[in-house]
């Protein structure tokens, strides 16, 4: 039989499951309404953070919950935490390389343009 925390911990985790569906959906319509390259790069990351992390969590909280699952849920509980917080450290970074790479190597326009400090840096090194 169930206890009333195993309960919790399951529909916790559907929770942040169905949040990370949202999140999901959220960043696809972003993908297609934002107008250039970086805006779309903020999409990406609401869909990698809400719809990947925050699942991963919602994931593990199940995992504990479900005592049919014996021992084996530790592992998936484990396993769970360990994918989200690799996820969460490398989207950041993988995020800035894109940028970076991106911005580099002039392959799309900034735009709307207010201030670039980083085109200000490049031709007081030049």
């Amino acid at each position: 039989m169930a206890t009333v925390i195993e309960w919790i911990l399951v529909i916790t985790g559907q929770i942040l499951v169905a949040i990370g569906v949202a999140c999901d959906i959220i960043a696809a319509i972003l993908m297609l309404r934002f107008q250039n390259f970086y805006l779309r790069l903020h999409a990406l990351t609401i869909g990698s953070i809400g719809g990947a992390f925050v699942p991963m969590i919602g994931a593990a909280l199940i995992a504990a919950g479900s005592e049919f699952l014996g021992h084996y849920r530790w592992f998936m509980v484990g396993a769970s935490i360990v994918v989200a917080m690799v996820e969460y450290v490398l989207v950041g970074a993988g995020t800035h390389a894109i940028a970076r790479a991106a911005y580099r190597s002039k392959a799309v326009e900034v735009y709307p343009k207010v201030v670039d400090h980083l085109e200000e840096d490049r031709v007081l090194q030049a």
